[in-house]
């Protein structure tokens, strides 16, 4: 991956992480006063899209989901599946790739 499209990936990260963090938030606050839920698969769609990070952090300081064995175990096949097309990306044939679509 060249640097012109280091910042736009790294800036979707962020700010998908920032918006995961922030509906695991919403969630686990609706969670204690017994109101309407953010669905897990919203969340984990959250997570698939680049928000992962965002999730991971929420699950350690806010300790939403993290003891739900069925949610984690679709979170990290989630992160195990990004991580995955990420390095596919960094390769020289998604680097290719990007730039056949990107010409």
């Amino acid at each position: 991956m060249d640097t012109k499209m280091l910042w736009p990936v790294l800036g979707t990260y962020i700010t998908l992480s920032v918006l995961a963090f922030a509906a695991y938030a919403i969630d686990k606050a609706a969670a204690r006063k017994g109101e309407w839920r953010i669905s897990e698969s919203n969340l984990h769609l959250l997570d698939l899209l680049g928000g992962w990070p965002g999730g991971w952090l929420a699950q350690k300081f806010l300790r939403h989901k993290s003891g739900k064995r069925s949610f984690q175990r679709i979170y990290w096949i989630t992160v195990v599946l990004h991580c995955c097309a990420l390095a596919w990306l960094l390769s020289p044939y998604g680097s290719a790739t990007l730039n056949a679509i990107g010409r």
